[in-house]
């Protein structure tokens, strides 16, 4: 009997030990779940977007929202187009858009880490490094899949009025770009030449009208989505989205990832927390701004569309990286906010810097402000969520600033890689040139990783010595200590703690660690201890 009983536990310890194996059902049902809640929410608030800023009025709105979901996720879209007036081909559209509309990919974003995580943790500690690669793997390929059936449906060509691309017309004339703007209705005092131009005494036919209805003619400018590109920019987001999730989120890891993942967890959530409370302000800002507009379903729909690129360009600027850019045409006055326009309109051979919009308006210098006591909230949260270690306050705070130093130097180049803009226009018919305009917006992300480390490093060490100064950190961290006077620990039995002490043990009990009575056991009063009366 006791070599079976020794055999048994010998079995049952192996067994334990033994790799579990993949649960594929589980694992497709997650991928399934997790890409199609994402690619939903992405086109629910593509589409919403589009519709608040009126896009559908010029191009069909489901190709239209496959193409944002398709950039916002990594991808890249073409655009191509042409002119058709009296029958002749002879317009010529060229357009490029380089930018991602990321409030449509920070919704997919939230909703393909929330799911994912959530399988880990029903999974438990079980989940081995093999089995947690062939998860994230079965997500990231279904997530690039269905990019490639958006890349499918994303095509199709936007339609606009000719009439509106130079600035319209300037009473009963039309004003033709190509001339600088110039009223054609006023030609007819150029005699001979007047005549020609304007059609004679009757006004009818002539140069002018044919003009004007050159440029009166629509024009078509076409758009679709490059396959390839854009899975491979897919792949790249799912995995990279994946990735941060794994940092920042509550998950027991395998292995060296677990201790990676303790270690480097308290600053990862602080940075992906400040970094969506900054993007609800801008939220708010947007609500109190269309509330006195004029046009509040656009600015509605600009701000579904991109609030977080406008409020993640705002961030390294208020920690001083410096931008280089350039504004032309009237995208400047229609895309970018005072006085940003005004700035790039100015110079473009100075980068844009926080001192050089201060000149223009000193409320910029805000910015800085609200950005410094973002950095401040996260290091305080970092500091909070970070073990003490024993070390007392100066080994504590030198550790809260590494770890938040070293990953702040590699979000703040990202959220400058991000929030890159680069969209160019132009458009010629029959050799006028109709209208140019274009915005490049690119920050420097080598002085972004610089000032990144330095910003990181003085918040984690500021907001450490604020949680050590409070003790609540401290004492969160620290364990039970020893009762008074050297005896066992908490739920020893026989331990009698201290009337006056409100926490003798450091600890509140709990399920695992039950506080001892206040008295020795009565068995007159616990008929728990009273042995019955028939019994031996």
């Amino acid at each position: 009997m006791e070599g079976t009983g020794g055999s048994g536990g010998r079995t049952g310890e192996a067994g334990r030990h033994r790799a579990r194996t993949v649960p594929w059902g589980e694992v497709l049902l997650t991928a399934v779940a997790a890409v199609g809640w994402a690619y939903v929410a992405m086109g629910a608030v593509a589409a919403v977007g589009l519709r608040l800023l009126e896009a559908d009025a010029h191009g069909r709105l489901g190709p239209l929202t496959a193409a944002v979901v398709v950039l916002a996720v990594g991808g890249t879209v073409t655009p191509s187009g042409d002119v058709s007036a009296f029958g002749l081909e002879g317009g010529q559209a060229r357009t490029a858009v380089d930018f991602a509309p990321l409030g449509v990919g920070l919704v997919g974003a939230l909703l393909l880490a929330y799911v994912f995580l959530r399988s880990l943790r029903r999974a438990g500690s079980a989940v081995a490094g093999g089995e947690l690669a062939v998860r994230a793997g079965a997500v990231v390929l279904l997530f690039a899949g269905v990019t490639a059936g958006l890349a499918w449906a994303g095509r199709d060509a936007v339609t606009f009025d000719g009439r509106g691309l130079g600035g319209g017309s300037g009473g009963d004339g039309t004003r033709l770009p190509g001339l600088g703007g110039v009223d054609l209705g006023d030609l007819g005092d150029l005699g001979d030449l007047g005549d020609l131009i304007s059609g004679g005494a009757g006004g009818d036919g002539g140069l002018r009208d044919g003009l004007a209805d050159l440029v009166g003619a629509r024009a078509s400018v076409g758009f679709r989505v490059d396959a390839v590109p854009s899975v491979l920019g897919a792949l790249l987001w799912a995995a990279g989205v994946l990735a941060i999730a794994l940092l920042a989120g509550r998950c027991s890891l395998p292995g060296a990832l677990g201790r990676i993942h303790r270690r480097i967890r308290p600053a990862a959530s602080a940075l992906v927390s400040v970094a969506l409370a900054a993007v609800a302000a801008g939220w708010a800002a947007a609500a109190y701004a269309a509330v006195g507009d004029e046009h509040p379903r656009l600015i509605a729909g600009a701000t579904l569309l991109g609030a977080p690129n406008g409020v993640w360009t705002g961030v390294p600027l208020g920690l001083f990286v410096p931008f280089d850019g350039r504004a032309d045409g009237a995208l400047a006055e229609a895309a970018l906010p005072d006085p940003l326009d005004e700035l790039l309109r100015i110079a473009t051979d100075q980068p844009v810097t926080v001192a050089r919009l201060a000149e223009l308006d000193g409320r910029v210098w805000l910015l800085a402000v609200a950005t410094a006591v973002l950095m401040l909230h996260a290091g305080v949260l970092a500091a909070a969520r970070t073990p003490f270690g024993g070390r007392g306050a100066g080994g504590f705070a030198l550790r809260c600033a590494v770890y938040l130093g070293a990953l702040t130097a590699v979000a703040l180049p990202l959220l400058v890689w991000l929030t890159r803009v680069s969209v160019g226009a132009s458009l010629s018919v029959l050799g006028f040139d109709a209208f140019g305009a274009g915005i490049e917006l690119a920050g420097r992300t080598g002085a972004a990783a610089a000032l990144g480390a330095l910003w990181g490093a003085g918040a984690g060490c500021a907001g450490a010595l604020l949680v050590y100064a409070t003790g609540r950190g401290r004492r969160a961290a620290e364990p039970p200590a020893v009762p008074r006077g050297g005896g066992p620990g908490p739920g020893s039995p026989g331990t009698v703690p201290d009337a006056a002490d409100p926490n003798p043990y450091g600890g509140a009990p709990g399920p695992y660690d039950p506080a001892p009575p206040y008295r020795p056991p009565n068995p007159g009063t616990n008929p728990y201890l009273r042995r019955p009366p028939d019994s031996r």
